[in-house]
């Protein structure tokens, strides 16, 4: 067979190939680009979609704030008017005495409540603004344990509190009150009926100490480590029926590390639980 031949036909098999590859490679890249366009689209309608998810969570977390807010004033007016009703226990019968503690305990459950959701809501939103001031915490600390004192009385709960000279220090008065009243407020909480709280202040030059312990189950050390974490539910649960929305904890710890300070929990079931807050002086 004549040499031009054979190169004709080596010549012919090749174009044949390399048409055969353009074509396949165009059909490649027709079906790259048509499953380039899906995944676009895909992406988009992902992005709507999730577009529309942050704005309804916005939306939720807007009427929680709105609702949690105006219920903050009901439960202050139905907490002081069962403390006026109070005022004069000897007009009151015995089953009357029972109904009102139940109205201030449930009254003060869901201010609590309340208290909390909207910190929270404040902390997603801006954080913790402080304005700091000098104050007596000795005198602070005895407000607040002579309001949870009638609500621990509904338990036959004794709150133990020998009020310190006065120990003066400069911080925001309104988040140091939180983070006690959170601490008291769980103490009594957890507790069962006919146990002791404490309350105490261990001051130095520095700092001041705070600590609450209670006599209830305690914390095992597998759970000590979520004590912290936002919306946690643990083993131990209220002894009154108390509500619980697992941010009392969380709270305290954004507040105190805010100031600079520390918070930790010794507990040693079924010897109950102490926490510890230490904040500096300035």
């Amino acid at each position: 067979m004549p040499a031009f031949i054979i190169i004709g036909v080596v010549f012919a098999l090749v174009l044949v190939f390399l048409i055969r590859a353009n074509i396949q490679s165009y059909r490649q890249g027709q079906a790259m680009k048509i499953q380039s366009l899906q995944i676009e689209k895909q992406l988009h309608e992902l992005e709507e979609r999730n577009q529309a998810l942050l704005q309804s969570n916005q939306e939720k977390l807007q009427l929680i704030s709105l609702v949690s807010h105006d219920l903050k004033g009901p439960f202050n007016r139905i907490f002081a008017l069962v403390q006026l009703l109070t005022l004069n226990p000897e007009n009151l019968s015995p089953e009357q005495k029972e109904y009102l503690g139940k109205i201030q305990q449930v009254a003060a459950d869901g201010l609590a409540m309340v208290r909390n959701l909207l910190d929270h809501r404040r902390l997603e939103d801006k954080g913790i603004e402080l304005h700091p001031a000098t104050f007596d915490l000795s005198s602070l600390i005895s407000s607040l344990v002579k309001n949870y004192r009638t609500i621990a009385e509904k338990k036959d709960i004794q709150i133990i509190w020998l009020p310190p000279p006065p120990d003066m220090i400069h911080a925001d008065r309104l988040y140091v009150s939180r983070i006690i009243e959170n601490l008291i407020s769980n103490a009594i909480k957890f507790s069962p009926e006919h146990k002791t709280v404490t309350v105490e202040i261990n001051p130095s030059p520095d700092l001041v100490e705070i600590s609450v312990a209670d006599e209830g189950p305690g914390i095992g050390r597998e759970e000590q480590p979520k004590l912290f974490q936002r919306f946690q539910r643990l083993k131990a649960r209220p002894t009154g029926g108390e509500s619980s929305t697992g941010l009392g904890l969380f709270i305290v710890k954004s507040i105190v590390e805010k100031m600079g300070g520390q918070v930790f929990c010794e507990s040693e079931p079924p010897h109950g639980a102490k926490f510890f807050v230490r904040l500096p002086r300035t």
